[in-house]
Protein backbone atom coordinates (compact mmCIF):
# COMPACT_ATOMS: atom_id res chain seq x y z
CA UNK A 1 0.00 0.00 0.00
CA UNK A 2 1.46 3.43 -1.11
CA UNK A 3 1.95 5.81 2.06
CA UNK A 4 2.13 9.44 2.71
CA UNK A 5 3.63 10.84 5.70
CA UNK A 6 2.01 14.54 6.82
CA UNK A 7 2.78 16.27 9.92
CA UNK A 8 2.40 20.15 8.99
CA UNK A 9 2.29 23.18 11.16
CA UNK A 10 1.43 25.51 8.45
CA UNK A 11 -2.36 23.47 7.25
CA UNK A 12 -2.82 25.57 4.78
CA UNK A 13 -4.70 23.11 2.25
CA UNK A 14 -3.43 20.66 3.82
CA UNK A 15 -7.59 18.76 4.11
CA UNK A 16 -7.71 19.06 0.45
CA UNK A 17 -4.71 17.56 -0.22
CA UNK A 18 -5.38 15.01 1.98
CA UNK A 19 -8.43 14.13 0.63
CA UNK A 20 -7.44 13.67 -3.05
CA UNK A 21 -4.27 11.84 -2.28
CA UNK A 22 -7.06 9.19 -0.45
CA UNK A 23 -8.90 9.30 -3.56
CA UNK A 24 -5.65 8.01 -5.01
CA UNK A 25 -5.54 4.96 -2.59
CA UNK A 26 -2.87 6.66 -0.93
CA UNK A 27 -3.08 5.93 2.97
CA UNK A 28 -2.16 8.55 5.46
CA UNK A 29 0.36 8.42 8.35
CA UNK A 30 -0.14 11.54 10.42
CA UNK A 31 0.79 12.33 13.96
CA UNK A 32 -0.56 15.37 17.13
CA UNK A 33 -2.59 17.90 15.99
CA UNK A 34 -2.28 17.48 11.95
CA UNK A 35 -3.81 13.99 12.98
CA UNK A 36 -6.67 15.74 14.74
CA UNK A 37 -7.18 18.21 11.74
CA UNK A 38 -8.05 15.61 9.43
CA UNK A 39 -9.35 13.48 11.44
CA UNK A 40 -11.50 16.07 11.99
CA UNK A 41 -12.85 16.66 8.56
CA UNK A 42 -13.45 12.90 8.27
CA UNK A 43 -9.73 11.76 6.56
CA UNK A 44 -8.26 8.46 7.91
CA UNK A 45 -5.24 8.23 9.09
CA UNK A 46 -2.56 5.84 10.68
CA UNK A 47 -1.04 7.33 14.01
CA UNK A 48 2.78 7.53 14.15
CA UNK A 49 2.55 5.58 17.03
CA UNK A 50 1.03 2.60 15.09
CA UNK A 51 3.69 2.65 12.79
CA UNK A 52 6.43 2.52 15.46
CA UNK A 53 4.73 0.80 18.12
CA UNK A 54 6.56 3.72 20.79
CA UNK A 55 3.83 5.97 21.84
CA UNK A 56 5.06 9.93 21.84
CA UNK A 57 6.70 11.12 24.50
CA UNK A 58 8.67 13.94 25.72
CA UNK A 59 5.96 15.87 25.69
CA UNK A 60 6.31 15.31 22.07
CA UNK A 61 9.58 15.24 21.33
CA UNK A 62 10.11 12.00 20.39
CA UNK A 63 7.73 10.48 17.99
CA UNK A 64 9.07 10.39 14.70
CA UNK A 65 12.70 9.29 15.25
CA UNK A 66 12.27 5.63 15.07
CA UNK A 67 14.22 3.02 12.06
CA UNK A 68 10.13 2.06 11.15
CA UNK A 69 10.04 5.77 10.10
CA UNK A 70 13.07 6.60 8.59
CA UNK A 71 13.94 2.94 6.87
CA UNK A 72 10.30 3.66 5.37
CA UNK A 73 11.89 7.01 3.90
CA UNK A 74 15.63 6.21 3.05
CA UNK A 75 15.43 2.21 1.70
CA UNK A 76 16.01 2.57 -1.89
CA UNK A 77 13.40 -0.01 -3.79
CA UNK A 78 16.43 -0.20 -6.61
CA UNK A 79 18.57 -2.08 -3.94
CA UNK A 80 17.61 -5.35 -3.36
CA UNK A 81 19.51 -5.39 -0.18
CA UNK A 82 17.61 -2.41 1.09
CA UNK A 83 14.14 -4.46 0.22
CA UNK A 84 15.40 -7.22 1.70
CA UNK A 85 15.84 -5.14 4.98
CA UNK A 86 13.05 -3.36 4.95
CA UNK A 87 10.98 -6.78 4.68
CA UNK A 88 13.18 -8.46 7.37
CA UNK A 89 12.42 -5.77 10.20
CA UNK A 90 8.98 -5.17 8.93
CA UNK A 91 9.90 -1.46 7.32
CA UNK A 92 6.76 -0.34 5.06
CA UNK A 93 7.78 2.32 2.46
CA UNK A 94 6.66 5.87 2.98
CA UNK A 95 7.07 7.24 -0.65
CA UNK A 96 4.90 10.65 0.35
CA UNK A 97 6.32 13.24 2.63
CA UNK A 98 4.59 16.05 3.28
CA UNK A 99 6.07 18.19 6.58
CA UNK A 100 6.53 21.82 7.45
CA UNK A 101 8.28 23.02 11.07
CA UNK A 102 8.12 24.27 13.93
CA UNK A 103 7.26 28.13 13.97
CA UNK A 104 10.77 28.92 15.38
CA UNK A 105 10.49 32.44 12.98
CA UNK A 106 7.55 33.35 14.12
CA UNK A 107 8.40 32.60 17.75
CA UNK A 108 11.67 34.89 17.85
CA UNK A 109 9.75 37.83 16.45
CA UNK A 110 7.56 37.61 19.41
CA UNK A 111 7.95 40.85 21.65
CA UNK A 112 8.49 39.27 24.53
CA UNK A 113 9.92 36.00 23.55
CA UNK A 114 11.80 33.82 25.90
CA UNK A 115 15.11 31.44 25.73
CA UNK A 116 13.22 28.61 26.92
CA UNK A 117 9.95 29.28 24.27
CA UNK A 118 12.36 29.44 21.01
CA UNK A 119 14.36 26.58 22.02
CA UNK A 120 11.07 24.67 22.17
CA UNK A 121 10.21 25.91 18.83
CA UNK A 122 13.42 23.91 17.30
CA UNK A 123 11.80 21.04 15.41
CA UNK A 124 13.75 18.40 15.45
CA UNK A 125 11.60 15.32 13.59
CA UNK A 126 10.33 17.24 11.21
CA UNK A 127 14.04 18.32 9.26
CA UNK A 128 15.03 14.73 10.47
CA UNK A 129 12.12 13.91 7.77
CA UNK A 130 12.27 16.25 5.15
CA UNK A 131 16.18 15.07 5.02
CA UNK A 132 15.79 11.50 4.77
CA UNK A 133 12.82 11.95 1.96
CA UNK A 134 14.74 14.87 0.54
CA UNK A 135 17.85 12.07 0.45
CA UNK A 136 16.22 9.59 -1.28
CA UNK A 137 14.28 11.47 -3.64
CA UNK A 138 15.08 8.83 -6.58
CA UNK A 139 11.68 6.80 -4.69
CA UNK A 140 10.26 9.27 -2.44
CA UNK A 141 8.43 12.69 -3.21
CA UNK A 142 8.72 15.42 -0.35
CA UNK A 143 6.57 18.64 -0.29
CA UNK A 144 8.01 21.45 1.85
CA UNK A 145 5.63 24.14 0.56
CA UNK A 146 2.17 24.19 0.11
CA UNK A 147 2.53 25.68 -2.76
CA UNK A 148 3.47 22.70 -4.60
CA UNK A 149 0.59 20.66 -3.65
CA UNK A 150 -1.04 21.18 -6.74
CA UNK A 151 1.88 20.51 -8.78
CA UNK A 152 2.03 16.63 -7.06
CA UNK A 153 -1.40 16.09 -7.72
CA UNK A 154 -1.58 17.03 -11.48
CA UNK A 155 1.26 14.97 -11.81
CA UNK A 156 -0.38 11.74 -9.95
CA UNK A 157 -3.36 12.51 -11.19
CA UNK A 158 -1.54 12.18 -14.85
CA UNK A 159 -0.07 9.22 -14.52
CA UNK A 160 -0.24 8.06 -11.30
CA UNK A 161 3.47 8.69 -9.64
CA UNK A 162 5.52 11.95 -10.07
CA UNK A 163 8.48 12.52 -12.51
CA UNK A 164 12.10 12.47 -11.54
CA UNK A 165 12.34 15.82 -12.24
CA UNK A 166 9.99 17.16 -9.94
CA UNK A 167 11.61 15.02 -7.37
CA UNK A 168 14.58 16.38 -7.45
CA UNK A 169 13.27 19.92 -7.88
CA UNK A 170 11.51 19.28 -4.65
CA UNK A 171 14.31 17.84 -2.83
CA UNK A 172 16.68 20.59 -3.69
CA UNK A 173 14.19 23.03 -2.24
CA UNK A 174 13.99 20.81 1.19
CA UNK A 175 17.36 21.50 1.85
CA UNK A 176 17.52 24.87 1.20
CA UNK A 177 14.28 25.16 3.76
CA UNK A 178 16.83 23.11 5.69
CA UNK A 179 19.19 25.24 5.97
CA UNK A 180 17.16 28.91 6.04
CA UNK A 181 15.66 26.87 8.91
CA UNK A 182 19.01 26.45 10.93
CA UNK A 183 20.32 29.62 9.81
CA UNK A 184 17.83 31.26 11.67
CA UNK A 185 18.61 29.30 14.67
CA UNK A 186 22.36 29.19 14.37
CA UNK A 187 21.86 33.21 14.40
CA UNK A 188 19.34 33.22 17.84
CA UNK A 189 21.62 31.17 19.50
CA UNK A 190 24.80 33.13 18.23
CA UNK A 191 23.18 36.02 19.33
CA UNK A 192 21.97 34.64 23.19
CA UNK A 193 25.61 33.29 23.77
CA UNK A 194 27.28 36.38 22.97
CA UNK A 195 29.60 35.06 20.12
CA UNK A 196 30.95 38.02 18.50
CA UNK A 197 32.75 36.55 15.69
CA UNK A 198 31.43 33.08 14.76
CA UNK A 199 34.03 30.69 12.88
CA UNK A 200 30.93 30.44 10.47
CA UNK A 201 28.70 33.18 9.19
CA UNK A 202 25.27 31.50 8.64
CA UNK A 203 22.74 33.89 6.38
CA UNK A 204 19.35 33.66 5.30
CA UNK A 205 17.05 35.54 2.80
CA UNK A 206 14.12 34.99 1.09
CA UNK A 207 13.37 36.01 -2.54
CA UNK A 208 11.50 39.19 -2.87
CA UNK A 209 11.64 39.68 -6.67
CA UNK A 210 13.10 38.83 -9.76
CA UNK A 211 14.76 42.04 -11.59
CA UNK A 212 14.75 42.82 -14.91
CA UNK A 213 18.68 42.79 -15.13
CA UNK A 214 21.83 44.21 -12.25
CA UNK A 215 23.52 47.19 -12.47
CA UNK A 216 23.75 47.01 -16.53
CA UNK A 217 21.19 45.27 -18.63
CA UNK A 218 23.68 42.42 -19.42
CA UNK A 219 24.14 41.34 -15.99
CA UNK A 220 21.21 39.30 -14.40
CA UNK A 221 20.14 40.19 -10.97
CA UNK A 222 17.48 39.53 -8.47
CA UNK A 223 16.51 40.81 -4.85
CA UNK A 224 16.58 39.26 -1.77
CA UNK A 225 15.35 40.28 1.61
CA UNK A 226 16.64 39.52 5.06
CA UNK A 227 14.73 36.15 6.45
CA UNK A 228 13.97 38.43 9.56
CA UNK A 229 12.36 41.53 8.23
CA UNK A 230 13.94 45.45 9.10
CA UNK A 231 10.97 47.14 9.17
CA UNK A 232 13.14 50.47 7.82
CA UNK A 233 13.99 49.11 4.85
CA UNK A 234 13.43 49.38 0.86
CA UNK A 235 12.48 45.41 1.09
CA UNK A 236 9.94 46.28 4.06
CA UNK A 237 8.80 49.64 1.81
CA UNK A 238 5.17 49.42 0.59
CA UNK A 239 5.16 50.66 -2.77
CA UNK A 240 2.13 52.78 -3.77
CA UNK A 241 2.53 53.64 -7.49
CA UNK A 242 4.75 53.32 -9.94
CA UNK A 243 7.20 50.48 -12.32
CA UNK A 244 9.46 48.15 -10.44
CA UNK A 245 12.15 48.94 -8.79
CA UNK A 246 15.23 48.11 -10.21
CA UNK A 247 18.72 47.00 -8.91
CA UNK A 248 20.17 50.52 -9.11
CA UNK A 249 17.10 52.08 -7.86
CA UNK A 250 16.62 49.70 -4.41
CA UNK A 251 20.64 50.19 -3.87
CA UNK A 252 19.93 54.00 -4.41
CA UNK A 253 17.21 53.96 -2.26
CA UNK A 254 18.87 51.92 0.53
CA UNK A 255 21.30 54.96 0.30
CA UNK A 256 18.95 57.73 0.70
CA UNK A 257 16.88 56.59 3.66
CA UNK A 258 20.44 55.80 5.47
CA UNK A 259 21.00 59.50 5.49
CA UNK A 260 17.32 60.26 6.39
CA UNK A 261 18.21 58.66 9.59
CA UNK A 262 20.31 61.34 10.74
CA UNK A 263 18.07 63.78 11.18
CA UNK A 264 14.90 64.73 13.18
CA UNK A 265 13.67 67.80 12.36
CA UNK A 266 11.18 67.86 9.11
CA UNK A 267 14.18 67.09 6.31
CA UNK A 268 14.25 66.26 2.41
CA UNK A 269 17.21 63.88 1.25
CA UNK A 270 17.85 64.42 -2.72
CA UNK A 271 20.32 61.54 -3.88
CA UNK A 272 21.68 60.85 -7.30
CA UNK A 273 23.99 57.78 -7.86
CA UNK A 274 24.85 56.63 -4.30
CA UNK A 275 25.27 60.50 -3.44
CA UNK A 276 23.70 63.17 -1.96
CA UNK A 277 23.05 65.66 -4.03
CA UNK A 278 20.78 67.50 -2.08
CA UNK A 279 19.73 67.73 2.03
CA UNK A 280 17.74 70.53 3.50
CA UNK A 281 16.15 71.09 6.70
CA UNK A 282 13.51 73.16 8.37
CA UNK A 283 10.54 73.82 10.27
CA UNK A 284 8.06 72.29 7.50
CA UNK A 285 8.64 69.95 4.86
CA UNK A 286 7.97 72.16 2.67
CA UNK A 287 10.71 74.60 2.97
CA UNK A 288 12.68 71.61 3.72
CA UNK A 289 12.18 70.51 -0.06
CA UNK A 290 12.62 73.78 -1.28
CA UNK A 291 16.13 73.88 0.59
CA UNK A 292 17.11 70.55 -0.60
CA UNK A 293 15.95 71.11 -4.22
CA UNK A 294 17.71 74.81 -4.41
CA UNK A 295 21.01 72.69 -3.58
CA UNK A 296 21.53 71.40 -6.80
CA UNK A 297 18.30 71.81 -9.11
CA UNK A 298 20.70 70.51 -11.97
CA UNK A 299 21.72 66.74 -10.32
CA UNK A 300 18.03 66.57 -8.87
CA UNK A 301 16.87 65.62 -12.44
CA UNK A 302 16.03 61.48 -12.51
CA UNK A 303 17.33 61.65 -8.79
CA UNK A 304 15.39 59.66 -5.38
CA UNK A 305 13.98 61.78 -2.81
CA UNK A 306 13.22 60.79 0.51
CA UNK A 307 11.03 63.51 3.10
CA UNK A 308 10.68 62.50 6.42
CA UNK A 309 7.32 63.63 7.72
CA UNK A 310 4.00 63.21 5.32
CA UNK A 311 4.12 64.93 2.17
CA UNK A 312 1.34 67.18 1.77
CA UNK A 313 -0.15 69.17 -1.66
CA UNK A 314 2.06 72.28 -1.37
CA UNK A 315 5.10 69.79 -1.36
CA UNK A 316 3.84 67.69 -3.81
CA UNK A 317 3.16 70.61 -6.27
CA UNK A 318 6.55 71.42 -6.33
CA UNK A 319 7.72 68.16 -6.61
CA UNK A 320 5.37 67.57 -9.44
CA UNK A 321 7.25 69.45 -12.81
CA UNK A 322 10.58 67.30 -11.79
CA UNK A 323 11.65 64.26 -13.15
CA UNK A 324 12.14 62.09 -10.33
CA UNK A 325 12.38 58.47 -10.37
CA UNK A 326 11.64 57.51 -6.30
CA UNK A 327 10.02 59.50 -3.79
CA UNK A 328 10.02 58.05 -0.24
CA UNK A 329 7.71 58.97 2.59
CA UNK A 330 6.25 58.01 5.95
CA UNK A 331 3.00 59.13 4.26
CA UNK A 332 2.05 61.11 1.52
CA UNK A 333 -2.10 63.13 2.20
CA UNK A 334 -4.64 62.08 -0.22
CA UNK A 335 -4.10 65.69 -2.35
CA UNK A 336 -0.41 64.84 -2.38
CA UNK A 337 -0.90 61.49 -3.72
CA UNK A 338 -3.33 62.58 -6.45
CA UNK A 339 -1.14 65.76 -7.31
CA UNK A 340 2.03 63.30 -7.69
CA UNK A 341 0.44 60.54 -9.66
CA UNK A 342 -1.52 62.81 -12.28
CA UNK A 343 0.10 62.05 -15.89
CA UNK A 344 3.14 60.01 -13.70
CA UNK A 345 2.42 56.60 -13.93
CA UNK A 346 5.59 55.29 -13.47
CA UNK A 347 7.19 57.77 -10.32
CA UNK A 348 7.80 55.18 -7.66
CA UNK A 349 5.81 56.20 -4.99
CA UNK A 350 7.29 54.25 -1.87
CA UNK A 351 5.65 54.55 1.90
CA UNK A 352 8.15 53.73 4.80
CA UNK A 353 8.19 53.15 8.59
CA UNK A 354 10.04 55.52 10.04
CA UNK A 355 9.50 54.96 13.48
CA UNK A 356 11.31 51.85 13.16
CA UNK A 357 14.46 53.84 12.31
CA UNK A 358 16.84 52.99 15.72
CA UNK A 359 15.69 49.08 14.47
CA UNK A 360 17.34 49.16 11.28
CA UNK A 361 20.53 51.19 12.96
CA UNK A 362 21.88 47.24 14.37
CA UNK A 363 21.79 45.47 11.03
CA UNK A 364 25.16 44.36 10.16
CA UNK A 365 26.50 45.44 6.66
CA UNK A 366 27.93 42.06 4.22
CA UNK A 367 30.19 43.52 1.05
CA UNK A 368 30.64 40.72 -1.35
CA UNK A 369 33.82 40.35 -2.10
CA UNK A 370 35.03 37.47 -5.24
CA UNK A 371 35.32 34.70 -2.42
CA UNK A 372 34.97 35.54 0.10
CA UNK A 373 32.51 38.48 2.62
CA UNK A 374 33.23 41.41 4.46
CA UNK A 375 31.19 42.04 7.63
CA UNK A 376 30.97 45.69 9.48
CA UNK A 377 28.62 47.18 12.18
CA UNK A 378 27.17 50.62 10.65
CA UNK A 379 28.80 53.65 10.69
CA UNK A 380 25.69 54.81 13.34
CA UNK A 381 28.11 56.19 16.11
CA UNK A 382 26.64 58.62 18.53
CA UNK A 383 28.83 61.95 18.83
CA UNK A 384 28.81 64.37 21.33
CA UNK A 385 30.11 67.88 19.66
CA UNK A 386 30.99 68.50 23.17
CA UNK A 387 33.98 66.18 22.24
CA UNK A 388 35.37 68.02 19.48
CA UNK A 389 38.27 70.37 19.62
CA UNK A 390 38.81 73.46 18.19
CA UNK A 391 42.54 73.34 16.80
CA UNK A 392 42.73 77.17 15.47
CA UNK A 393 42.79 80.21 17.23
CA UNK A 394 39.73 81.85 16.08
CA UNK A 395 36.91 79.78 17.71
CA UNK A 396 33.50 79.13 15.83
CA UNK A 397 30.64 81.29 15.95
CA UNK A 398 27.49 80.19 17.35
CA UNK A 399 25.68 80.15 13.41
CA UNK A 400 29.05 78.17 12.04
CA UNK A 401 29.32 75.82 14.39
CA UNK A 402 25.15 74.53 13.85
CA UNK A 403 26.24 74.39 10.21
CA UNK A 404 29.48 72.72 10.84
CA UNK A 405 27.12 69.73 12.54
CA UNK A 406 24.78 70.28 10.01
CA UNK A 407 27.83 69.34 7.65
CA UNK A 408 29.32 66.49 9.76
CA UNK A 409 26.04 64.75 9.72
CA UNK A 410 25.60 64.99 5.83
CA UNK A 411 29.28 63.56 5.15
CA UNK A 412 29.22 60.66 6.15
CA UNK A 413 26.87 59.34 3.70
CA UNK A 414 29.10 61.04 0.60
CA UNK A 415 31.55 58.58 -1.19
CA UNK A 416 35.23 59.20 -0.25
CA UNK A 417 36.95 61.45 -0.87
CA UNK A 418 34.50 63.21 0.28
CA UNK A 419 33.80 67.00 0.55
CA UNK A 420 30.73 68.89 1.93
CA UNK A 421 30.17 72.57 2.09
CA UNK A 422 26.58 73.90 3.59
CA UNK A 423 25.44 76.37 5.86
CA UNK A 424 23.01 75.45 8.61
CA UNK A 425 20.18 74.46 6.89
CA UNK A 426 21.17 73.07 3.11
CA UNK A 427 24.01 71.54 1.05
CA UNK A 428 25.43 73.86 -1.17
CA UNK A 429 28.34 71.51 -2.78
CA UNK A 430 29.30 68.29 -2.28
CA UNK A 431 32.77 66.65 -4.13
CA UNK A 432 32.45 62.71 -4.41
CA UNK A 433 34.67 59.54 -5.52
CA UNK A 434 37.78 61.49 -6.06
CA UNK A 435 40.95 60.09 -6.05
CA UNK A 436 42.64 62.82 -4.20
CA UNK A 437 41.02 65.15 -1.64
CA UNK A 438 41.90 68.88 -3.48
CA UNK A 439 39.83 67.56 -6.51
CA UNK A 440 37.02 67.00 -4.43
CA UNK A 441 37.77 70.21 -2.72
CA UNK A 442 37.29 71.85 -6.34
CA UNK A 443 34.31 70.52 -6.99
CA UNK A 444 32.14 71.05 -4.24
CA UNK A 445 33.66 74.71 -3.94
CA UNK A 446 32.41 74.79 -7.78
CA UNK A 447 29.10 73.45 -7.24
CA UNK A 448 28.82 76.14 -4.14
CA UNK A 449 29.97 78.70 -6.11
CA UNK A 450 28.06 82.47 -5.37
CA UNK A 451 26.60 80.64 -2.16
CA UNK A 452 29.57 80.66 -0.40
CA UNK A 453 29.23 83.56 2.21
CA UNK A 454 28.89 81.98 5.58
CA UNK A 455 29.64 78.53 4.26
CA UNK A 456 31.82 75.95 6.18
CA UNK A 457 33.07 73.06 5.27
CA UNK A 458 33.48 69.09 6.30
CA UNK A 459 35.54 66.59 5.29
CA UNK A 460 35.07 62.44 5.90
CA UNK A 461 38.99 62.20 6.45
CA UNK A 462 42.13 64.52 7.08
CA UNK A 463 43.72 66.57 4.96
CA UNK A 464 47.23 64.69 3.94
CA UNK A 465 48.36 68.42 2.59
CA UNK A 466 47.66 71.79 3.51
CA UNK A 467 46.98 72.54 -0.48
CA UNK A 468 43.59 71.72 0.77
CA UNK A 469 43.20 74.81 3.39
CA UNK A 470 44.78 77.01 0.91
CA UNK A 471 42.43 75.93 -2.34
CA UNK A 472 39.32 76.53 0.47
CA UNK A 473 40.51 79.74 2.05
CA UNK A 474 40.62 81.20 -1.17
CA UNK A 475 37.27 80.56 -1.97
CA UNK A 476 36.12 82.61 0.95
CA UNK A 477 35.37 79.74 3.14
CA UNK A 478 36.60 80.51 7.08
CA UNK A 479 35.29 76.93 8.65
CA UNK A 480 36.15 73.47 8.78
CA UNK A 481 35.32 70.07 10.28
CA UNK A 482 37.56 67.32 9.87
CA UNK A 483 38.86 64.29 11.69
CA UNK A 484 42.34 65.58 12.09
CA UNK A 485 44.72 62.56 12.93
CA UNK A 486 47.47 63.41 9.72
CA UNK A 487 50.74 63.15 10.42
CA UNK A 488 50.83 67.16 8.83
CA UNK A 489 47.68 68.31 10.58
CA UNK A 490 49.98 71.31 11.95
CA UNK A 491 51.10 72.33 8.73
CA UNK A 492 46.61 72.43 8.09
CA UNK A 493 46.76 74.55 11.77
CA UNK A 494 49.27 76.62 10.72
CA UNK A 495 47.46 77.43 7.41
CA UNK A 496 44.18 78.07 8.48
CA UNK A 497 45.62 80.54 11.29
CA UNK A 498 46.95 82.18 8.57
CA UNK A 499 43.92 82.87 6.82
CA UNK A 500 41.91 83.50 10.00
CA UNK A 501 39.37 80.37 9.47
CA UNK A 502 37.91 78.42 12.74
CA UNK A 503 38.63 74.45 12.28
CA UNK A 504 37.36 71.57 14.66
CA UNK A 505 38.82 68.29 14.93
CA UNK A 506 36.19 65.53 15.66
CA UNK A 507 38.40 62.11 15.94
CA UNK A 508 36.25 60.30 14.36
CA UNK A 509 36.47 59.35 10.22
CA UNK A 510 33.68 58.92 8.12
CA UNK A 511 35.06 56.82 5.09
CA UNK A 512 32.55 55.33 2.83
CA UNK A 513 33.60 53.46 -0.24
Amino acid sequence: MTRALISVSDKTGIVELAKELVALGIEIISTGGTKSTLEASGIATIGIEDVTGFPEMMDGRVKTLHPLVHGGLLGRRDLETHVDAMAQHNIQPIDYVIVNLYPFKETILKPDVTEAEAIENIDIGGPSMLRSAAKNNQSVTVIVDPRDYEVVLNELKESGKTTPETRLKLAAKVFRHTAAYDALIAGYLTEVAGEKTPEKLTLTYDLKQGLRYGENNHQDADFYQSALQTDYSISSAKQLNGKELSFNNIRDADAAIRIAREYQEPTVVALKHMNPCGIGTAETIENAWDYAYAADPVSIFGGIVVLNREVDKETAEKMHPIFLEIIIAPSFSEEAFQVLTNKKKNLRLLQLDFSKIQESEKELEFTGVVGGMLVQNQDVIKENSEDWKVVTERQPSEKELKALEFAWKSIKYVKSNAILIANDHQTLGVGAGQMNRVGSVKIAIQQAKDRLDGAVLASDAFFPFSDNIEEIAAAGIRAIIQPGGSVRDEESIVAANKHGMTMIFTGVRHFRH
